[in-house]
This record gives C-alpha cells, structure tokens and sequence, in this order.
C-alpha cells in the first residue's frame, strides 16, 4: 500500500496572468498531521481546493488517497473530508437537519448515516438534542458539528482550512485533541492556521509565499535552519519610546528585532558582534537567550525577512 495519501508535482493555479500557486510539489504522508502556514493570499485555500477536487490546476500532477485527479475525481472527493474556513452549516437548521443534508448530498445509506452519526457525536462529546438550531450553539461547538459533517463518510483525508479562527482558546483547544484522535485512527490532517501553538502541533509544515512553498519540515527543523545564531528575547526596563525602539531594532547587529507580546525578540548576526554592544542594550533591557519559536519562523521566513 502506498504509504502517501497526497502526491503534488509542479502544481499551479493560474487566474489570467496571475499565478495563485506557482509550481508546488510536496508529499504528505498517511497518517501525517501536516500544516500549511502562510500570509493571506500565500496560496493555502487555493491548494487545498485542487486537492479536494473543487478547482482544477492549471499545471501538475495531483494525487490524493493514491487516485489520479485525471482518472477519476469523484473517486478523489468520495476520500476527503473538506472543512472551509468559513462556517459551513446552515444556522437557521437544526443539528440533524445538516447532517441530514450532508448525508444525501453524499448519498448515504441510511443505516450507514445514522451509525456514523452517533459515532461521531461520541468523538466530539455532543450532548445537546438533535432539533438545536445551529444559531444556538457556542462557536466552539459549531466548529465541532462542522467536523463530524466533515468527517461523516469516514474519509481517509481531512482538509481543515483554518477551522479554528474566531473561536476561544479553550475551544481551539478542545478542537486540537479531536485533531489528534484522528491522527491516532491513522487519518491524515492537513491543516491551515494562523495560531502558531497549533502549528507546532503538525508533525511537519509547509511554509508559502507568494504561491510558492518557500520552507517544509518538522516545527523543530524549521526553527533550526531558519536560525543559525542565537536568539535573544528583551524585556525592557521602563517605558520606552517608539523612536527609541526603533532605533535599536535598526542596528545592524541584528537579523531582525520585532515585538513579541511586551518584549521582543531578536535574532544576531553573530557572537562577536553581540559582545561588541551587549553592555549598551543591557541599560535599557533584560535580556536573555531563548529557543526560537515558530512565530520567530513565519517572521523570519514568510514575511519576506529572509528565505
């Protein structure tokens, strides 16, 4: 058996002259969590559309659950499950009237339906009566009922494409142990987010700019080739003016120097330049040397600082 659930060879989306995707290719393996990180319009909702079989490439070869899109594309859409980073439940339904509709749109059996159904509302710990209109669910649990839709003909590959925006951290933290149970029943997530502390969650990441996928490995592999020179995190010792921040976040002694919360963190060009002006920054900072994390990454990376 195939060990890779998604196969992509110089993938492109093309809009008249635009390229919304310039020739990607990659591979996410069975089972895998893989996260797709980007600025708005990298190109991430493009790419998870061809590979739900709901847009069509310009150019490539695509691959999904070991089916050719060029052999048969129904076969391709009956092994995802896709769930938009818009709400895609009806508010003015209840409960089981989505899924009801879900259910016929993927010609279930009824038997089938009513199974997985309860199945999947054992997963997600749903305990409120099936006539409950959508509007009065908490936006914790709608996200939920919108991945048992997602999940409700037992597809072998889930696309969620940033399904936790807007929701409370408690939520997106419910939602991320459900993520992780699929990943144990060998299911494969691919997933889109804006929140770093799920990305570290992926077993590896995409990184994309521009239509281009610009970095891929593990949360730990990308940290480490993104920075070869210790990081530092400053914590000011008073108030500090924006004139005076800014002028040493300019000093070329640094990769870069960004906010991060009330501090900031900065990444050095090298040790030796440091210890030249380390005594200077201490009058203003406290200051001590950290791990880089993934928001450090997308800084460094996808937002044109380097790569």
């Amino acid at each position: 058996m195939n060990d890779l659930a998604v196969e992509v060879k110089g993938l492109s989306v093309r809009f008249g002259d635009f390229y919304a995707v310039n020739g990607i290719s990659f591979t996410v393996r069975r089972g895998e969590t893989f996260g797709f990180l980007g600025a708005n319009g990298a190109g991430k909702t493009t790419t998870i559309r061809v590979l739900c079989g709901l847009l069509r490439p310009s150019e490539g070869l695509v691959s999904v659950g070991g089916i050719s899109f060029d052999h048969n594309e129904q076969a391709v859409k009956a092994k995802v499950g896709y769930m938009s980073q818009k709400f895609t439940l009806y508010n003015d339904m209840t409960v089981e009237e989505n899924l009801n509709f879900t259910a016929s749109l993927r010609k279930m059996e009824k038997a089938t339906y009513e199974q997985r159904r309860k199945e999947l509302f054992d997963f997600i710990s749903f305990d409120k009566p099936l006539n409950t209109l959508v509007r009065d669910l908490s936006g914790g649990t709608k996200q939920q009922v919108s991945l048992a839709a997602a999940l409700l003909h037992d597809p072998e590959i889930i696309f969620l494409d940033e399904p936790t925006a807007g929701v409370t951290p408690a939520s997106r933290s419910r939602f991320w142990q459900l993520i992780r149970q699929l990943a144990k029943r060998n299911k494969t997530v691919f997933v889109t987010t804006h929140y770093m502390d799920e990305a570290e969650q992926c077993d590896r990441i995409a990184l994309m700019r521009e239509g281009r996928i610009i970095a891929l490995d593990s949360p730990e592999g990308l940290k480490t080739a993104a920075f070869s020179t210790p990081m530092l995190e400053f914590d000011p010792r008073g108030s500090l003016s924006f004139a005076e921040v800014s002028a040493f976040a300019r000093h070329d002694v640094f990769l870069f120097f960004e906010p991060y919360g009330l501090r900031f963190h900065a990444a050095i060009k090298s040790e030796d330049a440091w210890e030249t002006v380390r005594n200077g920054f201490e009058k203003n900072f406290t200051i001590k040397r950290i791990k880089p994390s993934l928001e450090d990454v997308f800084i460094q990376i996808v937002e044109g600082k380097a790569g």
